[in-house]
């Protein structure tokens, strides 16, 4: 079992506690990301670094993904390509990514996009707050429990 982290836009608040709970449970952790980054030294942590360009990072995790390997992404398409393999995804924000949620999330972020690019939406997504840590690391633990770490 592996955590794969889709490093590019993952707060660095839900890695620092990646790293807490990789060090404290013993489970492998693989940040992938078209920019370096710093990352503690440790037997269990690791970093892909993939070509600059669109969705590279997401083709990485995709294609290494293993069954019973845990993704953590806000990327909705991605989200999309493991919950296909029968995998399982986290948001940063805690939420996961289920069969009975990717199609809706799927059809909002198309709508989103859309609005975006015609001007009428010109936010993003709120900032991540206390509330989000802190469902991220509860789901993770309720994760890794399951997991047997």
């Amino acid at each position: 079992m592996r955590v794969w982290v889709d490093a590019d836009a993952c707060p660095q608040l839900v890695k620092e506690q990646l790293f807490k709970a990789s060090r404290k449970r013993q489970f492998p952790i693989t940040l992938v990301a078209n920019q370096p980054m710093r990352i503690p030294a440790s037997a269990r942590i690791d970093f892909q670094l993939v070509p600059a360009g669109a969705d590279q990072a997401d083709h990485y995790i995709a294609e290494h993904y293993a069954s019973g390997d845990l993704v953590i992404t806000s990327d909705i398409p991605l989200a999309s390509a493991i919950v296909a393999q029968n995998g399982t995804a986290l948001s940063p924000r805690g939420e996961f990514f289920t069969e009975a949620n990717i199609g809706e999330r799927l059809a909002m972020r198309n709508l989103m996009d859309q609005l975006r690019s015609g001007g009428m939406v010109t936010g993003g997504p709120a900032e991540f707050s206390g509330k989000d840590q802190s469902a991220f690391a509860n789901q993770l633990d309720r994760w890794l429990t399951k997991a047997g770490f």
